[in-house]
């Protein structure tokens, strides 16, 4: 089910509405992790002299040099914890153009979904946006108990937390916040699978770029499978 979700997502990547959804997200993702490095980044500049007196070896003047090689570096690895608030973020703002795109090629019979209002979206991504990182920031003893096994702890935890947000806010706008959440408790295994396959991707720079909008599409699909399941049950 989720493999036949990931494989319509991207059979779908040559549609007009979906990529010009795709290409914006793409866009506004680089945008918004290049303004934090560069606020990350300037403060390192503010907070490290241009040089200093270091014992043995006199004045040190690379310092910025050191700062502007690893840039791109330091970039990258930024994107990979980043990323993950980032995909909260989205969904509040892409996700019912994503939704109505799928919805359009792949299930043309339904009728039009009323259109959740954007101070609504905006509220609930803000909020499970500030639930995703107090959660991070909450793991970050644990990751550094578990040792080597930080990784797999990193994606189950986000792996959950969104798959859980991505189904329900795809869910809401044909069943509403309570026929969303009772169909998410139904198929939690289900959900919280497609979320981790979510989770491992943003761990990879450049690749993590993109899934957002991809798990949007995906999860628009999972819902409407997990649906026609219980209609048919």
């Amino acid at each position: 089910m989720i493999l036949t979700a990931f494989l319509k997502t991207l059979g779908q990547i040559g549609d007009r509405a979906f990529r010009r959804v795709l290409f914006l997200g793409l866009g506004l993702s680089v945008l918004l992790l290049v303004a934090i490095y560069a606020a990350v980044f300037g403060l390192i500049g503010w907070l490290v002299p241009d040089s200093f007196t270091l014992p043995w070896l006199g004045q040190v003047h690379w310092v910025d040099e050191i700062l502007s090689g690893a840039s791109l570096i330091l970039l990258l690895v930024m994107s990979v914890f980043l990323m993950v608030p980032v995909a909260s973020a989205f969904t509040g703002i892409f996700l019912d153009d994503v939704a109505e795109a799928v919805e359009a090629r792949h299930y043309p019979g339904l009728p039009p979904a009323p259109r959740i209002p954007l101070g609504a979206q905006l509220r609930d991504s803000v909020g499970f946006m500030g639930v995703l990182v107090a959660v991070n920031l909450a793991a970050l003893i644990l990751y550094f108990i578990v040792g080597p096994f930080a990784p797999l702890l990193f994606w189950a935890v986000n792996g959950f937390l969104l798959g859980r947000e991505y189904f329900q806010m795809a869910a809401m706008r044909r069943l509403g916040r309570a026929g969303a959440v009772a169909l998410r408790k139904r198929h939690g295994l289900t959900i919280f699978a497609a979320g981790l396959l979510m989770a491992v991707p943003l761990s990879l720079p450049l690749v993590n770029l993109v899934i957002p909008i991809l798990g949007a599409a995906v999860f628009t699909h999972l819902f409407h499978r997990l649906a026609e399941r219980d209609t048919a049950g």
